[in-house]
């Protein structure tokens, strides 16, 4: 006589079946929670980093101009101070030039020098016949003169020079006004001849 196997009723496997299908369920499910919960911290620490990322490209590039700004500035006054301790020497030589002393070997170094020089950016500035400005010009001689009609710098007595926009040393001149009652002295003349003229056209008209 065989023996039945000890345990539950007939069915009892399908329900044991049953729980175990649902507890996979339920783990598969807590599962997929846990993991979507860990991909939203991974897409946020993303975000974050990126971030942290996008600011440090962002300091660097500042960090960069900043340096390369401070290196231009530190170039220029290092620059404008040799230039500005040569103008004694162009000085020498333009004295030198006038009086036709620049000759020789002496002349090629002249020229050399202030090829340099303009290639670094010293410009000499001051001509006769130009405006008087006092930005630019320092009058040093004063006088009245009936050829010109404004404040004109008749002689240069030292050029000046200047770096780009700023001003190293200003144009030592000589400044001319307009003669005094010369503009009202010629005012009578024009009247009479505009009276002659007058005159002559009412005798055409006789």
């Amino acid at each position: 006589m065989t023996d039945k196997p000890q345990g539950g009723k007939p069915g009892d496997d399908s329900a044991a079946e049953e729980a175990v299908i649902k507890a996979a369920e339920e783990a598969a499910a807590a599962g997929a929670g846990e993991g979507s919960e860990e991909l939203a911290t991974a897409k946020r620490e993303l975000a974050e980093r990126t971030a942290d990322l996008q600011r440090l490209q962002a300091e660097y590039q500042n960090y960069r101009k900043r340096v390369e700004r401070d290196r231009l500035t530190v170039r220029e006054i290092a620059v404008s101070n040799i230039l500005e301790s040569l103008i004694p020497v162009l000085d020498d030589i333009g004295r030198a030039r006038e009086h036709g002393e620049v000759t020789g070997g002496f002349k090629s170094v002249a020229e050399s020098l202030e090829t340099v020089v303009a290639k670094l950016g010293l410009q000499q500035f001051g001509k006769e016949g130009e405006p008087f400005d006092p930005t630019q010009h320092e009058a040093l001689m004063h006088s009245y003169s009936s050829d010109v009609t404004e404040d004109t710098c008749v002689q240069i007595l030292q050029p000046g020079y200047r770096i780009g926009e700023r001003i190293i040393r200003p144009a030592m001149v000589a400044v001319a006004e307009p003669q005094p009652g010369s503009q009202t002295a010629s005012a009578p003349d024009a009247d009479a001849k505009s009276a002659d003229a007058d005159k002559s056209d009412g005798g055409s008209d006789s």
